[in-house]
């Protein structure tokens, strides 16, 4: 056949049909399923701080440990309210002309999963200690420390941000430990990390492959007090640490505290909902109980938990009561 004789023949019908095959089963799905997928109508676009603290996500290889994607099973419950769709993914555009969009999803889940890590963990003071040394937060941590997003001055500027540090780990430099811009943008990139809330009506996807409750063997104050254990340790562990001694000079002690051993419930139901920030000497706590939509039944256990243990010693406090004074501070709280 003159068709494999003729080498210029040969190689146009042959490049001819490759980008005519890429078009069918490559380039026209991309372009349909971008049609057909729109971000959500709640979905906030990330800003130019955030867009910054991308790139550098992606240049200290963030992703080869932490994934964006809460799979469609019980186990990834924690990561997220549901499971992650397609419109989550379809506001995300190329990152420049020369490179492909970076959805971050990832395929190793080595560290948690960021896909809601700006509800579950928005605390500035935090993530900072966290970057410049996990282990101050969390002992076992395996995640690598990042120092260089940091610099130490023995004057701070008056716009600076000061990261409180156990001085234990100022490895002997005189100063004060100051965020840089390229920490600040990180951390406003992980900040924006939050699942996107479904349009009212809109039927939320329900996880598969759930377990069969577990039924207490201790009763049901026991079982309260297992669940605050559980709560305590997922969410506010890394802050006051599991000895409830805190970080000096980062969170505060919740041993011996008068706000945890106390008779006001207001102000410990206030904190624990609304968060804190009304000392210097430590960081903003955010509204934790807010952002996770804790229930009565929640803050009880984590109450209960954090004031018989660690020698603290405080009557147990009901459901009941809290969630009085928890409408309480909420009727409070409305403008």
């Amino acid at each position: 056949m003159e068709l494999f004789d003729n080498h210029k023949k040969l190689f146009g019908t042959a490049a001819l049909m490759f980008i005519g095959l890429t078009m069918l089963v490559a380039v026209g799905p991309a372009i349909s399923n971008q049609n057909n997928n729109a971000p959500l109508p709640g979905a906030k676009p990330l800003s130019p701080e955030a867009e910054k603290g991308k790139a550098i996500f992606v240049a200290n290889g963030c992703v080869a440990c932490h994934t964006q994607q809460v799979r469609n099973i019980d186990m990834d419950k924690m990561w997220g309210t549901r499971p992650s769709m397609a419109a989550d993914y379809a506001g995300i555009t190329r990152t420049d002309f020369w490179r492909n969009t970076a959805t971050l999803m990832g395929t190793e889940r080595t560290g948690p999963d960021l896909t809601d890590v700006g509800n579950r963990q928005p605390s500035l003071d935090w993530n900072l200690v966290h970057l410049y040394n996990p282990r101050i937060v969390v002992k076992e941590s395996i995640m690598p420390a990042y120092p260089w997003l940091f610099t130490i001055k023995k004057e701070p500027g008056k716009h600076d941000v000061v990261v409180n540090v156990p001085e234990s780990y100022m490895r002997g430099k005189e100063g004060k430990l100051v965020a840089t811009d390229d920490a600040l943008y990180l951390v406003a990139y992980l900040q924006s990390m939050k699942q996107t809330e479904l349009p009212s009506g809109a039927v939320v996807p329900e996880f598969l492959y759930k377990p069969e409750p577990k039924v207490a063997a201790a009763g049901a104050e026991g079982a309260a007090l297992a669940d605050g254990k559980a709560l305590y340790t997922a969410n506010c562990q890394a802050c006051h640490q599991a000895d409830g001694m805190g970080l000096p000079g980062a969170f505060p002690p919740l041993k011996g505290s008068p706000v945890v051993t106390g008779d006001d419930l207001e102000l410990y139901v206030d904190i624990i909902m609304n968060g804190y920030d009304a000392r210097q000497e430590y960081g903003v706590m955010a509204p934790i109980g807010t952002n996770m939509g804790f229930t009565e039944h929640e803050v009880a256990a984590i109450i209960n938990h954090e004031r018989s243990s660690w020698g603290n010693e405080a009557a147990p406090v009901t459901p009941e009561e809290i969630k009085k004074v928890m409408e309480f501070v909420k009727l409070k709280m409305a403008p």
